[in-house]
Formats: structure tokens, C-alpha cells, sequence
């Protein structure tokens, strides 16, 4: 799959519902809290899966320490530097809205 079809989801290809799967295991954080409402982003999406340019902003949240994470969710504090991108404030929304 290329350009803007969606990417990473467990209804698509073998590849693509394997990626979803590592997906889901590496969102399994340390807080209970980044847990619960990074898993709630996979369900909600699991149909339609995720874009390539989502998946890196994601893959850069899930490289943040629990606590930092949380804050960015909560809104405790704002993206900054290489997290202050279209798709990472957009990614951060739809976890809110969870």
C-alpha cells in the first residue's frame, strides 16, 4: 500500500496487520494511565489503521518516557522541537478525545 491509503491496521495484509501487532505490543507502557489511552487510540483505529506520516509521529511519542508522554497527552505541556508537528498535535487531540 502507498500514498494516503492506511497502513498498519489488523484487517489489511499479513505485513501490515504484523506492524499493527508490534504496534499495539509497544504502546504497553510503564503508567497504567499511557496504557489505557494509547490502546484506546488502536481500538479506535483498528479498522482503518494508521498513515505512514502517523505512524512516525507515533513512533516519536512511543520514544518519550512515560512521564513526558503523559504530560503531552494531558496537556500538561506542549510539543516542542521535532514533536511540534502537524501529526503529532493531531495524534495528541485524538487521544484526548478518547
Amino acid at each position: 500500500m502507498s500514498g494516503n491509503n492506511h497502513i498498519a491496521s489488523p484487517e489489511a495484509d499479513d505485513e501490515a496487520a504484523a506492524r499493527f501487532r508490534r504496534l499495539r505490543w509497544r504502546t504497553r507502557r510503564g503508567l497504567l494511565e499511557n496504557d489505557i489511552l494509547l490502546h484506546r487510540l488502536l481500538d479506535s483505529r483498528a479498522s482503518q489503521g494508521f498513515l505512514e506520516s502517523e505512524l512516525q509521529a507515533l513512533d516519536q511519542l512511543l520514544d518519550l518516557t512515560d512521564p513526558v508522554l503523559l504530560d503531552l497527552i494531558l496537556e500538561r505541556s506542549q510539543p516542542e522541537g521535532d514533536l511540534d508537528t502537524p501529526e503529532i498535535r493531531a495524534l495528541l487531540t485524538e487521544i484526548r478525545a478518547l
